[in-house]
């Protein structure tokens, strides 16, 4: 399986190419800075320059072309104001929408955000409302294309050492996740294509996340 991800020097982006680069599938990870291409190599991954707040479609899609599914795991990351999480953790995720119709790639897995449900509460951080906002936006963009997409929702991110289990419902309730569980998760959904449609929350649990996949789509 060819997986190409966008935001790939991101944490859980470098712990999902070195999971699947360990199981013999090929990662590539779109980065914005070319000095990150090392950092990539070394998890297994190929890096592709490729700064999404300012690439064309076509030169996306060029990228994407010969490649089985792509994750959306970028996000403007900490300290960057309420603009960027439009341009990035909106704005960007459609463009990959776009480009990935383009170039043929059917599967879509996108890394959204617990909480986007409800409207941030008066009072709410501004940036951290637009985040919100900007992640229930690329969701709600996705599920009007006709993609096989998935939206993943993780709890409170920890760099805690994974688990292996897990809980992954449409309602999971509030908790935290490790990253590297996360990872996992997430190839596991590109490896189920019954999950197509599905928006699933991600929390520690008692399932093994093979199971817990299972689960979620039966």
């Amino acid at each position: 399986m060819r997986v190409v991800i966008a935001g790939g020097h991101g944490k859980i982006a470098l712990l999902l190419q070195r999971h699947l680069a360990g199981r013999g599938d090929t990662a590539v990870g779109l980065i914005r800075n070319p000095e990150q291409t090392a950092t990539l190599r070394a998890a297994g991954a190929t890096p592709v320059v490729c700064d999404l707040e300012h690439t064309p479609i076509e030169q996306l899609a060029e990228h994407l072309h010969g490649a089985d599914a792509v994750v959306f795991a970028a996000g403007a990351g900490p300290g960057s104001g309420a603009a960027r999480k439009d341009t990035v953790d909106r704005a960007a995720a459609v463009l990959l929408a776009d480009a990935a119709t383009r170039a043929g790639v059917h599967r879509y897995l996108l890394v959204s955000s617990m909480g986007v449900d409800t409207p941030p509460a008066p009072g709410t951080d501004d940036v951290w409302a637009a985040y919100l906002r900007a992640k229930r936006a690329a969701e709600d963009d996705l599920r009007g294309r006709d993609l096989a997409w998935t939206v993943l929702r993780p709890g409170r991110l920890t760099d805690d050492p994974p688990t292996g289990r897990v809980t992954l419902t449409p309602h999971a309730g509030s908790g935290a996740i490790s990253r590297t569980d996360v990872a996992h998760v997430l190839a596991a959904l590109l490896d189920e294509p019954r999950t197509t449609g599905a928006t699933l929350e991600l929390v520690d649990g008692p399932t093994p996340i093979a199971e817990a996949v299972r689960a979620a789509v039966s």
